[in-house]
């Protein structure tokens, strides 16, 4: 099977489910047209622009831009996952906290991957190391962004019973216990979900691009094995120094409760 190309008039057809999209949100008034046509375009310039970025990379192959290139994925990815959070941390702590788990979580499984896995030759190679990157960050940014939510909003509606084990002597990490649990679990789920789905009710999209460009089957599996595991490690990583952090910031040397260090919830304030 050759590879498939497409043209502008292809991409023009599919973009036709998502006007019927809006279509329909207007008949049953869910005021989503605007939201869908807003990320629409923010989703074809953010591609267009990746692909003449990527090319560029390619032919240029420095370590350098490749890093750089690396680090404004993960500074945006840590602004898209704060960006639609009901409660928030107050100052530096809002943006930088799911930035940092991601930067840590991303560097670390993206670099075990190059370095033992894929091996590339140069084993920074963007062609290789940016979609590895890519992958991880976007299901990572997600599980950190669920983490955090459901711990914000399980501090604040259980602070009564944290305060009071507190004063009774637990220490935090006793006193947060059940919090930080359900704030994990939501972080950890998607992930969960799309590997006990995988294979029999979705093909994922590289494995499908793979297939569509003319791989062997089987080859294609090997890949996003590897690339499901590499998820679910990044994820696991992220998710665990977002949610921990987070304690850390609601909590102080003293062991006492901290709501006054979060924004008031989204509509309330």
């Amino acid at each position: 099977m050759s590879f498939i190309s497409l043209g502008p008039l292809d991409i023009a057809i599919a973009a036709l489910l998502l006007v019927l999209n809006a279509v329909f949100s207007m008949i049953m008034r869910l005021n989503l047209e605007k939201r869908m046509a807003v990320a629409a375009a923010r989703m074809v310039v953010q591609l267009v622009l990746m692909g003449l970025v990527l090319k560029t990379l390619f032919d240029l192959a420095s370590p350098f831009l490749t890093a750089g290139v690396a680090v404004f994925m993960v500074l945006f990815a840590g602004r898209e996952a704060m960006a639609r959070q009901t409660r928030t941390f107050t100052g530096w702590w809002s943006y930088g906290l799911g930035t940092t788990s991601m930067l840590i979580a991303g560097a670390v499984v993206t670099i075990f991957a190059l370095t033992t896995q894929v091996r590339p030759d140069p084993w920074y190679e963007a062609r290789v190391a940016l979609p590895l990157l890519g992958m991880i960050l976007g299901n990572t940014m997600n599980g950190i962004a669920l983490g955090i939510d459901r711990l914000l909003n399980g501090a604040a509606r259980e602070r009564l019973a944290i305060e009071s084990r507190l004063a009774l002597g637990h220490d935090k990490a006793q006193a947060f216990g059940g919090v930080v649990r359900e704030a994990l679990r939501s972080g950890m789920i998607p992930t969960i979900n799309a590997m006990s789905a995988v294979g029999l009710v979705s093909i994922p999209g590289m494995m499908t691009g793979q297939i569509l460009a003319g791989i062997e089957p089987m080859e294609a599996v090997k890949y996003q094995l590897l690339i499901m595991f590499l998820i679910a490690g990044g994820t696991a990583l992220g998710v665990m120094g977002a949610v921990l952090g987070g304690v850390r910031r609601l909590s102080d040397d003293r062991h006492r409760l901290r709501l006054d260090r979060l924004t008031p919830e989204k509509g309330k304030a």
